[in-house]
């Protein structure tokens, strides 16, 4: 039950952040949701060998390398998603990731609040 409700959370982030950014185009909350299974498969699969591989520049960089992996990761879904995601570039991806972290976190905090 709490993954149906994370994922259900993920696609209303996903919804939210899109709405605030006019680089990135969802179409309806029924894409949003896909976004959110797609984002996750790809971060379950490809981000872990971004990240192995990238080890070096992310240790120099102090860890801000990963800003641009998560931001490859949602231009890999746009590429993925062929209709109802769109992406404008490399800086409204790496916008809407952050924005979509602090989504995540903040719905993710009120859901424990309101299960406890």
């Amino acid at each position: 039950m709490d993954g149906i409700i994370r994922f259900l959370l993920n696609g209303l982030a996903v919804f939210l952040t899109a709405l605030l950014l006019p680089g990135v185009h969802v179409e309806g909350y029924g894409y949003a949701l896909l976004v959110a299974l797609v984002l996750a498969i790809v971060n379950a699969i490809v981000k872990p060998i971004l990240v192995a591989l990238t080890i070096p520049i992310t240790f120099v960089t102090f860890g801000l390398f990963l800003l641009v992996i998560n931001a490859l990761m949602i231009l890999l879904v746009d590429w993925l998603i062929v209709s109802g995601f769109e992406v404008d570039g490399f800086w409204w991806a790496l916008l809407f990731s952050l924005i979509l972290s602090l989504f995540n976190s903040l719905l993710g905090d009120l859901a424990g609040s309101i299960k406890r």
